[in-house]
C-alpha cells in the first residue's frame, strides 16, 4: 500500500463507541480518579489517544474473541475490542486486562 492509499485508507474510517464501552471507559476512570485526584482525567487521555489511532491501525490487531479485535492500550491494562467493517470501527467494550478471564468472556459475550 502507498502513502497515498494509506492516507485515503484513514480519511474514509469513521470510529463509534458503543453505550456499553463509554460506561467501561466511566468505570476505569473512577477507579483511577480513586487512586489519585486527576488520574482519572490522565486515563481518558490515554485511551481516547488510544481509540484515535484506530483511524490509522483498525483491522490489523489480533482476533482473539470471535469476530472483535483487540487494541492493548499502550499505558493502561485496557484491552479495546471492536468490531471493524470497510469504512468503520465500532469500539464494543473496554476492559481492564487484570480481571478475571471469564469474567471478560461473559463481558463480551452481552
Amino acid at each position: 500500500m502507498g502513502l497515498g492509499e494509506a492516507l485515503a485508507r484513514t480519511a474514509m474510517i469513521h470510529i463509534r463507541i458503543s453505550g456499553d464501552a463509554l460506561e467501561d471507559l466511566n468505570q476505569g476512570f473512577w477507579f483511577y480518579e480513586a487512586q489519585e485526584p486527576g488520574l482519572g482525567d490522565y486515563f481518558l487521555s490515554q485511551l481516547r489517544a488510544d481509540i484515535d489511532g484506530l483511524k490509522i491501525t483498525a483491522g490489523i490487531h489480533r482476533q482473539p474473541h470471535k469476530h472483535l479485535h483487540r487494541l492493548l492500550s499502550r499505558r493502561f491494562p485496557y484491552a479495546i475490542y471492536y468490531e471493524f467493517g470497510s469504512d468503520q470501527a465500532l469500539v464494543i467494550a473496554i476492559v481492564d486486562c487484570r480481571r478475571d478471564p471469564a469474567w471478560i468472556e461473559s463481558h463480551l459475550d452481552k
